[in-house]
């Protein structure tokens, strides 16, 4: 369901870089506002420390990268 947002008393710096950044994609003030709402908003969740170390493949044992006794 779509729903209506109004965002008010913004810096005037700011609505003209709005205004420029939608001019440079071809499309609307409101239709980049919705796209920049989008991008930040929608992004893939972060993975913990422990879910990227899980993730990583097993490439050898500790001693292979050991550069000290090489």
């Amino acid at each position: 369901m779509a729903t209506n947002l109004v965002v008010r008393n913004i810096d005037e710096d700011i609505a003209l870089a709005l205004k420029q950044l939608a001019a440079s994609h071809g499309r609307s003030a409101e239709a980049e506002h919705r796209e920049i709402l989008r991008t930040v908003l929608q992004r893939p969740k972060r993975r913990s420390v422990a879910e990227v170390l899980s993730s990583m493949p097993d490439v050898g044992e500790d001693t292979d990268f050991n550069f000290r006794n090489g």
